[in-house]
């Protein structure tokens, strides 16, 4: 696989966790509880290292680039990260409702990767990050239980969560071109082959948590192309702002 192609397919990896580390960095200090104030930024924090390990990698396949240009000084088009992960912390249950459509994903994404890779590299990042991935997915899942099975009004939030979040799961199985090139060289997965089985368990949680499977056809997409929502320029802003303000810091 050329680096150029290499340094895409590791951005898919690493932005994904990059953005939706950011998103639950931003609850530090706001959880509805000490217990899952402390566990949400532990996720924030793991995904957060698993971008640093992407983008690593990534930087070490053009010259010249460091981690820290990889992470803060792209423009938003640059970004691609599926739409999901940009989705705004709206209420607790909109936050678990988002990790659990992502954690589904990432831990099938990471089993594969850990096992299969033709990559070393990528599959040894994946590999540290399974076990990680498991307990994110376990610590979501719960909580949509809790929610779903809940107070009439922790049901009646996380249905509204799972009605609107649902459009954004099918773009994980729209592969880029990255994604593409990379499952022709064996370093990736054909995306679509994870998408029955990644349905069949969301569908059989939401039917254990009393939460009706939404009927909506329709699904979005974009971001994998760079083409965000209007809630993307502002988490950048806030994500880019030291290292636009002072340049040249690192991590």
């Amino acid at each position: 696989m050329e680096k150029q192609s290499l340094y895409a397919y590791m951005l898919t990896l690493g932005d994904n966790a990059l953005i939706l580390g950011q998103r639950l960095g931003e609850l530090c200090g706001h959880g509805p509880s000490l217990e899952t104030d402390i566990a949400l930024t532990n996720i924030a924090l793991d995904l957060l290292g698993q971008t640093r390990s992407c983008f690593q990698y990534a930087a070490s396949q053009l010259e010249g680039k460091s981690e820290d240009d990889v992470a803060f000084s792209r423009k938003e088009n640059q970004y691609t990260n599926v739409l999901l992960v940009e989705q705004p912390n709206t209420d607790f249950a909109y936050v678990i409702t988002r990790q659990y459509f992502f954690d589904v994903y990432h831990l099938m994404l990471m089993e594969w990767l850990a096992v299969n890779s033709a990559d070393e590299t990528i599959k040894a990042i994946a590999n540290k990050a399974v076990k990680e991935a498991r307990y994110h997915r376990r610590f979501s899942s719960d909580w949509m239980l809790r929610l779903g099975d809940g107070t009439s009004e922790s049901h009646q939030r996380v249905v509204q969560a799972v009605e609107d979040l649902w459009p954004y799961t099918q773009e994980f199985f729209v592969p880029s071109e990255a994604e593409t090139l990379a499952a022709q060289a064996g370093i990736g997965p054909e995306l679509s082959s994870f998408k029955e089985h990644y349905y069949n368990d969301v569908v059989s949680l939401l039917q254990k948590a009393t939460i009706a499977v939404p009927e909506n056809p329709y699904f979005q997409k974009g971001g994998k192309q760079g083409v965000h929502t209007e809630h993307m320029g502002y988490l950048l802003a806030d994500l880019q702002y030291m290292q636009r303000t002072y340049p040249n810091m690192t991590w």
